[in-house]
Order: structure tokens, then C-alpha cells, then sequence
């Protein structure tokens, strides 16, 4: 935590622990070929491999220009109804999360194309950028995600059933999301003033979604049938979602050289972050559980005679908490080797623990001063948008997604039931 305060790079200051660890407890020298050898284990496993598919599904959407096109086919069926273009941005948003697999992308992208017409339309800053930033979070809820996956291979958790079980609690937010936005600009029109809205009719109106939206979106019932059917594994089903995204592309003719090596140096950069700092992970949990810390903290926790219940509830505090400081990748790397052994000793339900912890890291990429959808959002903004205008959208959003995860606590079946059903 010291080391990421001081703004060391996450790869390297878990590497810098292990070093030290690896000497200390796994024997000296021998400790550090070992950490050599869980370094090459650790990034050549096949769970892994969705990643930098994932990735490259959406590089390959936003480069190609395909995601404007998806835009202009959600708002020509949206018809005029209070804040409406922040209700497109939600709807369009959540048509991404199903075929992209980066947050990031997400936000940079909507906040690129439809803050400025928004912010031109009359809108207050916080209406125009508190939906961009709250649904580019559920792109994390939402499969493809490399971050479930992510999740699932660190934690032992079924990658399948994780990207699944996130759906239902994704799309409650998106529906929550676009009922708070109705709502509140009609209380206050002012936020979102009504604009003279362009009338299409008949097949004009219908086109641009029957010919780009429906056939993007079936990549993801693609995705998901090829996996819940037992037909393809999570990988082999990430190489099919990629595939159909690149045909597509290639179909419409929007494919060239160009955006390929620009789509493709996207995914490695994105990808290999993420194995760089995967490398550092193996090694400390090893040292944690040879050092008898994670038996240690398991047994301490065990002994305090807690309900599973409340113990639960204290890590998601814990993960909300940790969401105010680290990014994502971090909080999984801290807190798993320690929370995962005490919830399978408790013995509760991996998947809708798997799904809870995916909601605090969402809730994470939102929280100020430090969430990276903010920093983000401030990133592609124009200047009159201020960071305390940022601040201020996205309070609304955080409670909304607080709810959410209240739910899932209360209610497992939200997380379980739709990975249950399609077995």
C-alpha cells in the first residue's frame, strides 16, 4: 500500500514485495528462481487467454468506427422522453459493455462523441457526463470482460458462471440508471433542456439497428450460448466473439490495415499490463501462505465466532474502501489470497460472492477523488467541465450501485439464478 501510494506502477511494486518476500521466506536464493518459475506459470495459463480477446473485440469496435454507427442506431428508435440523449448514452452504453470488454474504452469513447453534443444541446455538465461514467462501470458487470475473467482465474472462481452471473445485476443498473435520469429531469428540465429531435419514419427509423446494432449484439448471444451450452469453453468462446467481430467489421467495409494495427497495438498494450502484473500475483499469495499470514488471518477470523454473513459484509466494506485508493487490478491482488480461503471455509456460494466483488470494484472505477472513470471523463472533457462537476455527477450513480450490491447481499439469487438456469 506504501509503495502505491507513492505512485509506484502496480506491476513493479508487487514485484519489489515478492523480491523482499522470496528472500525472507522462501529460502533465499532458491525463493527467487521460484518466483522465476511462477512468473512464466503464471502468465502461460490458458485461463487467461479471453483477455486480450476481450480486448481486442472492443479495440476493434471503437477503431473501426462501428460504435458510431451503434450510436445512430439506438437514437433514431429513442423517442423523445425527458434527458434524452443521457438516455441514449446509457442504452448505447450498455450495447457496449455486451460487445466490448474494456471500461476505459467505453467512457473515453461516449464521453468523446456525445459529451460535446450534449454540453452544445444545453445540458448541465453532471447530468451530461454522470450517465457516460456510471455505464462505462457496468461495461466490468457486463460479459465480455477481461476483468471478470481476470477475477475468476485468480480466485478459482468458474470464469463461465462469473461472466453470467454478472448480467442481471449489470442490467438492473442500466434500467436504474435510465428511470433516475426521467425522473430527475423532469423534476428539473433545466438540467436537460428538450431539443428539436429529427423525425424518421418507417424502415429509415428501423435500418441503422437492424443493420448494425442487432448483429453486434448477437456476437454477445453468441458468446453467451457457446458457453452456458457447454459448447465452447470461456476462451474458445472469446476466440469466437473476436472472430465474428473482425468479420463484421470486414463486412461492412470498415476494416483496413490502419485500424487493424492500431486496433491490435491497443489490445497488446492493454493485455500485457495486465500479465505484467499478473506476474507479481502468484508469487504473492505464495509467500503470504508460506509466511502463514493467510492461515493465520484465516484462523483469526474464523475464531471470532462471526456470522458468514457479517464477515462477507466486512470485505465488501473492506473492497469499497480499498475502491477509494487502488484500481482494480490491485484490489484483487491484496485482498484475494486473504478473502478467497476464508470464504470457501465458510463454505457460501462462490459465484455470488464473485459477482459482489465485481459491483465493489465497479463501485471503485466511480468513487473521487482517484476512480479511473473520473480521471477518464476529465480526460476527454472540455474545459468548462470541472473535476467538481465530475465529483458531483456521479454521487447519484455510486448510491444506485450501493443499492445493487445491497440487493445481491440480501437477495443471491440476482447473481446465481441466470448461470443456474442456463446450467
Amino acid at each position: 500500500m506504501v509503495l502505491l501510494f507513492l505512485g509506484l506502477p502496480v506491476a513493479f511494486t508487487f514485484m519489489a514485495v515478492n523480491l523482499v518476500g522470496a528472500l525472507l521466506w522462501l529460502g533465499g536464493e532458491p525463493g527467487l528462481v521460484q518466483l522465476t518459475r511462477n512468473s512464466v506459470v503464471s502468465v502461460t495459463s490458458f485461463s487467461l487467454t479471453p483477455i486480450p480477446l476481450f480486448v481486442l473485440m472492443g479495440e476493434v469496435l471503437f477503431h473501426t468506427g462501428l460504435a458510431v454507427k451503434v450510436i445512430d442506431g439506438i437514437e433514431r428508435l429513442i423517442r423523445q422522453v425527458p434527458g434524452r440523449l443521457a438516455v441514449v448514452a446509457v442504452v448505447a452504453g450498455t450495447v457496449f459493455s455486451a460487445i466490448s470488454g474494456s471500461t476505459i474504452a467505453t467512457t473515453a469513447m461516449l464521453g468523446s462523441l456525445m459529451l460535446p453534443v450534449m454540453l452544445a444541446r444545453g445540458y448541465h455538465p453532471a447530468m451530461a457526463t454522470g450517465p457516460i461514467m456510471a455505464i462505462g462501470a457496468v461495461d466490468m458487470l457486463i460479459p465480455p470482460s477481461a476483468l471478470t475473467v481476470l477475477l475468476g482465474s485468480l480466485s478459482g472462481i468458474s470464469i463461465s458462471k462469473l461472466l453470467i452471473g454478472g448480467v442481471m445485476p449489470g442490467l438492473i443498473l442500466s434500467a436504474a440508471f435510465v428511470a433516475y435520469i426521467v425522473v430527475r429531469v423532469k423534476l428539473d428540465q433545466t438540467l436537460a433542456p428538450a431539443a428539436p429531435l429529427a423525425e424518421y419514419r418507417g424502415w429509415e427509423r428501423l435500418r441503422p439497428f437492424f443493420q448494425y446494432v442487432v448483429p453486434l449484439v448477437s456476437i454477445f448471444a453468441i458468446v453467451v450460448a457457446s458457453m452456458s451450452a457447454g459448447w465452447a469453453t470461456p476462451t474458445e468462446s472469446a476466440a469466437i466473439g473476436a472472430f465474428a467481430t473482425i468479420v463484421l467489421a470486414a463486412a461492412y467495409r470498415a476494416l483496413t490495415w490502419r485500424n487493424t494495427i492500431t486496433a491490435l497495438r491497443g489490445t497488446v498494450a492493454i493485455s500485457g499490463m495486465i500479465l505484467f502484473i499478473i506476474v507479481g500475483a502468484t508469487t504473492f499469495s505464495q509467500i503470504l501462505s508460506f509466511s502463514g499470514a493467510s492461515n493465520g488471518l484465516v484462523k483469526l477470523i474464523t475464531d471470532q465466532g462471526l456470522a458468514p454473513m457479517a464477515v462477507i459484509a466486512g470485505m465488501m466494506l473492506v473492497l469499497i474502501f480499498l475502491g477509494v485508493f487502488v484500481d482494480q487490478v490491485s484490489m484483487m491482488l491484496i485482498t484475494l489470497p486473504i478473502f478467497m480461503p476464508v470464504v470457501q471455509a465458510f463454505g457460501v456460494d462462490l459465484v455470488w460472492f464473485g459477482v459482489m466483488f465485481l459491483i465493489c470494484m465497479q463501485l471503485g472505477l466511480l468513487l473521487p477523488p482517484h476512480g479511473l472513470l473520473l480521471m477518464t471523463m476529465k480526460g476527454v472533457a472540455p474545459p468548462e467541465v470541472t473535476i467538481g462537476h465530475i465529483f458531483q455527477a456521479v454521487i447519484p450513480y455510486i448510491a444506485m450501485s450501493l443499492v445493487v450490491l445491497a440487493l445481491v447481499f440480501f437477495v443471491p439469487a440476482v447473481a446465481v439464478w441466470l448461470p443456474q438456469l442456463l446450467g
